[in-house]
């Protein structure tokens, strides 16, 4: 069946033509690119990734189909999504369904283009950008509205999107085995994956809305705070700043990711920025400082942490320092205090999809709230 016609169009003008894939109609966002040769459908169900057109660099998308195992939310966060050859047939025995299928069924716009190497190398020179998909009858407008429209878009800068794909309602995720911990988990776009992997090491997890404050943190009297991550400015996340202020004020264990390491920056003094291209994809080397480790890690963000990397910093909550520093860019990827059990990183290590060189991550949280009690 021939599939209708779609246009992606760039904020700076730039078009590639293509077809539809998914469902028909338009949409905008920030368009980047994801760079994993796989785990194409935790991306797509990244909260992480909301307002955001993914364009993936693999070449063929789509040929294990998708189950109902693997996404990491309820449902496909993704504004749009860009490939350049969805697969004919899935084949997969873990297989329910084809992801067209899915992107159909749940309303995302997306398209195939052949020249998915040329748009990646396009935003690597220009940086990520606002974009829209158009296809079908909405395809036909005329390029020149069609950019209008994409420049009247909202930006990334600014936006606050945690609360928007924030669990509404506290809920429990119960320690695997014997428990040996209660951990309060803000949800600012939490996967489902990582309280599963804090549930793996005898954590009772109490996942909390992304509106949570101190009291409703300490409520649970925790032996250790998570803050997740999420999507959105940092900059605009004042009032999960201060509930994280009232958890290092009560001497809690604090384990922060990705949003939740440029809060914890945030609740230390430190600034934040809009990286031009941001990290996305599951081989970001990231150096450990203090070891001198290298692990490849799974990433997903467009702003980082302002810190100095040449030594210790002081902060109100003592002396603080850079833990780890990508290697591509030599961006802060993580932060810990020197005084206080408290640290965080700026990538996802609950490895889905990725590599897992960094799940040691939980057990040094685990072992830090141990050392707490």
């Amino acid at each position: 069946m021939t599939q209708p016609p779609a246009v992606l169009v760039l904020e700076d003008g730039r078009t590639f033509h293509g077809v539809a894939y998914g469902a028909e109609g338009e949409t905008f966002g920030e368009i980047v690119f994801n760079t994993g040769m796989t785990g194409y459908q935790e991306t797509l169900t990244d909260p992480s990734y909301a307002r955001q057109i993914v364009a993936m660099t693999a070449p063929h998308i789509g040929n294990t189909g998708v189950n109902a195992e693997d996404p990491e939310s309820a449902r496909i966060q993704v504004a749009g999504y860009v490939v350049r050859e969805p697969a004919r047939v899935a084949s997969n025995w873990r297989a329910t369904g084809s992801l067209g299928a899915a992107l159909r069924e749940q309303g995302v716009v997306g398209i195939a283009i052949p020249g998915t190497r040329a748009l990646t190398r396009h935003l690597r020179d220009r940086g990520a950008m606002r974009a829209g998909v158009f296809s079908g009858g909405a395809a036909a407008a005329p390029v020149d509205e069609l950019v209008a429209r994409v420049q009247d878009s909202p930006r990334m800068e600014g936006s606050a999107l945690a609360e928007e794909v924030s669990t509404r309602e506290a809920y429990v995720v119960p320690a695997i085995g014997e428990k040996r911990y209660t951990v309060a988990a803000v949800d600012l776009g939490i996967k489902g994956m990582t309280p599963h992997r804090l549930a793996e090491r005898g954590c009772e997890v109490h996942v909390l809305p992304a509106t949570a404050t101190t009291g409703d943190i300490l409520a649970v009297d925790p032996d250790g705070v998570f803050f997740s991550n999420g999507p959105g400015d940092p900059a605009t996340a004042d009032a999960q700043v201060a509930a994280l202020r009232g958890v290092l004020d009560a001497g809690r264990p604090f384990f922060g990711i990705c949003f939740g390491n440029q809060i914890f920056g945030r609740a230390l003094g430190l600034g934040t920025y809009k990286l031009r291209f941001g990290h996305r994809g599951i081989n970001q080397p990231v150096q450990d400082r203090r070891t001198g480790k290298v692990e490849v890690s799974a990433h997903n963000h467009g702003f980082a942490v302002d810190a100095p990397t040449d030594g210790p910093f002081d902060t109100p909550y003592g002396r603080a320092e850079v833990s780890h520093v990508n290697l591509n860019d030599g961006c802060v990827e993580g932060l810990r205090l020197l005084d206080r059990p408290a640290f965080s990183v700026q990538y996802h290590p609950e490895a889905a999809a990725g590599p897992h060189d960094a799940t040691g991550l939980f057990d040094q949280f685990c072992e830090t709230m141990e050392a707490s009690q």
